[in-house]
This record gives C-alpha cells, structure tokens and sequence, in this order.
C-alpha cells in the first residue's frame, strides 16, 4: 500500500512540475493543461473525402484528476458540456475523481478487461521488490503480449464494444460537443475510442496511427521520470520492464484493427454488427465534428 501511495504521489508531483508547452501546432493541439499533459484537440485531421475534423468539438486526454487550478480557466475556456470517463471504479477511488470547471456533465464508462488488467499488473510488480520476480511478470516480451491482448479485447469483448459505442453515440448527439473523453493515461482506451472516431469519419490508417502514437511524445517526460524515480526508490532494478506498458506501440493498435478484419468483413460491418450503430449516428457524428463539404 505505501509503494502504490508513494508511485501514486510521484506521477502527481511529476505533471505538476511540467513546464508549459511552447509549441502549437493545428494537428494534435495540445490543450496546455499541465496537470494532464496528453490532452489534445483531435481537429484539424482531413478525411479521405477533404473535409477536416472541426477542431474543439472531440478532444483526448489522460486523466483530469490531477489537473491544477491553473488548469480549469483553459479547461472553461473550451466551453465543455460533456467529460467521458473510461476509468474503472477502482481507479477513479484510487486517483482520484476527474476536476472539472462547473457545470460539465459526466459520462461513466468503465472499461476493465480482468484478463489483461494494467493496473492490476502494476500494483503487482511495485509491490514485490523481487527482480526475478518482476522480470516473470514483465520480462520476454510479457507485457508487450499484455497489451496486445488488451487491444484486441477492445474489438472481442461485447461490453467493451457497448461502452465505445455508448461513446460515438454521445459524440453524435446534436447537444453532445464539445466533449472530451480519457482514461488514465490517455493511450490504450482512449486511444482505441480516438481511432474509431477517426475512422468513423473518414480518416486514413496512417493518420490515424500518427494521432495514437503522438501519445509517446506528449507523455515522454512523465514516462522517463516516473521510471527514473522507480528506479532510484528500489522499487524496481530493471524499470525498463514497463516500457511496453507506458508506450503507445503500433503493433498494439494494429491489432485492434486485426481484431476487426477477423470478426467482421470491415470496419463498416464492424460499426454496423460489431459496435450496433446505424446510418444516423454515422451521420450525427460528421454534422458534428467535420467542417467543409466534401471534395
């Protein structure tokens, strides 16, 4: 319980000692939040037929339990009328609850795959300070495997599937935007639900793959230093072993979309059979988050 509240404090103190963000760019905005530093804006990516996502209506985050006072005038600013929070129960009493300007719903969609549980496996490998210990949970590529299996969850597991869906539909109600959805990390669930969304509308694999992986730039110095500190605690001899946790990796995301081809002929059977949404909220979520007429 002490090393979980001691790794608990330290990721805390790290993003509140972040400096803030100097660059700006259309694609993968950051929302300058320091307190959540893999927030960001999903607008500006452009769709196979020309249109660009509109930006400040779908954003993307990490977990805004730690966001600072400094942080809810920006988060205000964004004029939110939803938070999606894909956070377990057990995380949420852990973290803390999300700290958010008034007057923004919550949405509670928990999204918890026991057979691949991240946190669970954390707590585990923190809690007994045996490097051959942690080295059977994490070494030879086990926690790669851990979070492949996670990925393809996401697309095989019917509840996971509904909670997605519960999301896109959120996101496609005319008085859903601006709305923003997270987990912990913002990587794995989150990145999954930024993946359909840019799917959905029409965004290419490749794009789509630059959006998940620009998580490994936005939170590597929260990474390096909580793995520094690992270390230095003698929490862990080798921290290195959690990389595969803590980084968003391709392949995890490519076999999502595996996971897809598989159980179904293509993502339109998926949106259709897979995730049970129809024409009308396919349509809801362009009225609602693309700009332009298509070209």
């Amino acid at each position: 319980m002490a090393d979980r509240q001691i790794a608990s404090e330290r990721i805390a103190d790290v993003r509140n000692a972040l400096p803030e963000p100097v660059r700006v760019v259309l694609v993968g905005r950051s929302l300058g939040l320091r307190g959540a530093v893999n927030a960001r804006d999903l607008g500006g990516y452009r769709t196979a037929g020309g249109r660009l996502v509109r930006g400040g209506v779908v954003l993307r985050s990490d977990g805004l339990n730690h966001v600072t006072a400094e942080d809810l005038d920006p988060l205000g600013a964004l004029g939110l009328r939803a938070v999606v929070d894909l956070r377990s129960s057990d995380e949420i009493r852990e973290a803390g609850p999300d700290r958010l300007p008034d007057g923004v719903a919550t949405h509670h969609l928990p999204l918890l795959a026991t057979d691949f549980d991240i946190h669970l496996t954390l707590r585990s490998a923190l809690a007994d300070r045996s490097p051959r210990k942690q080295r059977t949970l994490l070494g030879d590529g086990r926690a790669a495997a851990m979070m492949t299996g996670l990925y393809r969850w996401f697309v095989t597991d019917p509840v996971a599937r509904e909670r997605f869906a519960a999301l896109l539909r959120l996101l496609a109600d005319p008085d859903g935007v601006p709305l923003l959805f997270h987990c912990s990390a913002g990587k794995d669930r989150t990145g999954w639900a930024a993946a359909l969304v840019l799917t959905a509308l029409g965004v290419d694999r490749e794009t789509v793959l630059a959006d998940y992986l620009l998580t490994n730039e936005r939170s590597a110095p929260v990474v390096e230093r909580v793995l520094g500190d690992f270390g230095s605690r003698g929490l862990m001899r080798e921290p290195e072993l959690l990389l595969p946790v803590f980084r968003a990796d391709r392949g995890y995301l490519d076999a999502a979309f595996a996971e897809v081809e598989a159980g179904w002929s293509g993502f339109d059977a998926f949106w259709r059979e897979g995730l049970g949404l129809d024409e009308d909220v396919l349509a809801g979520l362009r009225a609602n988050l693309l700009d332009g007429e298509a070209v």
